[in-house]
């Protein structure tokens, strides 16, 4: 068995809102370290912005990434622990602390942390003047334009997929969403499952989600694996390809449009010959139907029997 398990990325601005132009825009995970490791340098700070939705929920990433606005909170009630005099701003287009996160939105809004909310058609602008950034944003409810002067602007930025998932995909003969996410076979009947047998995913690799869910995911995921290693054998479908060696000229075709990799060219005493891997064989059919020399049998779809049934139709 294998369990695909690559996590995921943090999504990299490309000089948006001045990320990489200057030392005071940095993203939400550089923000945890640093609050995590030497939070004394933030001490001074008087005003942080925060901006959701970067890199998340646009036209080429649509979906939503499900950590951000949480991760947002959780640090904006970090900097009001060590410094309640701190004005925390935080831009949104829409919050998402669903479950039991949403306790500390409402924990962080008793706590004078501010949200603005933005339309994804007017997002806030930043500039650098005086040594300070400047974000300006339309305020729906006053409806006027502001300008928030900050000492450090934090970015909310989304996840992606790694690079290496196309490769990996081809290699294992697993399909991708759009966005580079592995897909699951089906997302309520077998949702950490692949429709190559043996093969599970979990985590990141499906999607954006919360710990808590990848850990779900991931038990569930080894639930299933171990269901195949402690029987310690494959059952395999009946319906299943036969070559006829004898028939067989050893063209290649069928391994090469087997989309299962279950067919592959044998060395014999008379040349190289087709033979099924009926571990790996999903009786699609395929092969049969390919094959110039007609000798590879589909088991309970033969010619005879299909014919038979034919002619059954036709006389009754």
């Amino acid at each position: 068995v294998v369990i695909v398990a690559t996590g995921g990325e943090e999504y990299r601005p490309t000089g948006e809102y001045l990320y990489g132009q200057s030392p005071q825009v940095v993203t939400q995970r550089e923000l945890e370290e640093r609050l995590a490791t030497d939070p004394s340098d933030l001490r001074d700070i008087k005003t942080v912005v925060m901006i959701q939705c970067v890199g998340s929920r646009t036209e080429r990433r649509p979906y939503c990434s499900k950590i951000c606005c949480s991760q947002a909170i959780k640090n904006a009630l970090k900097i009001k622990q060590l410094n309640p005099k701190v004005e925390v701003y935080i831009l949104y287009r829409d919050m998402r602390t669903y479950g039991f996160q949403e306790i500390f939105y409402a924990q962080a809004r008793s706590e004078g942390v501010v949200f603005i909310r933005y339309d994804d058609k007017d997002q806030p602008q930043v500039s650098m003047g005086d040594g300070r950034l400047k974000i300006s944003i339309f305020e729906p409810v006053v409806g006027q334009r502001l300008v928030i002067e900050a000492d450090l602007l934090v970015l909310s930025v989304g996840i992606v997929p790694p690079q290496g998932n196309r490769e990996l995909a081809k290699k294992l003969k697993v399909p991708l969403t759009e966005e580079g996410f592995f897909l699951e076979a089906h997302v309520k009947l077998r949702p950490v499952d692949f429709a190559t047998d043996g093969i599970f995913l979990c985590g990141l690799a499906h999607s954006p989600k919360p710990l808590g869910e990848s850990i779900s995911q991931a038990a569930a995921a080894a639930g299933r694996a171990a269901i195949p290693l402690s029987k310690g054998l494959v059952q395999i479908e009946p319906i299943v390809s036969y070559v006829d060696q004898e028939k067989c000229v050893g063209c290649g075709l069928c391994e090469e449009i087997c989309p299962f990799k279950a067919i592959r060219l044998q060395d014999t005493e008379v040349g190289k010959r087709a033979e099924t891997i009926t571990a790996s064989c999903k009786g699609c059919g395929l092969c049969a139907a390919s094959c110039p020399q007609r000798a590879i049998i589909m088991h309970h779809f033969t010619s005879e029997e299909l014919f038979a049934q034919i002619t059954t139709l036709i006389e009754s």
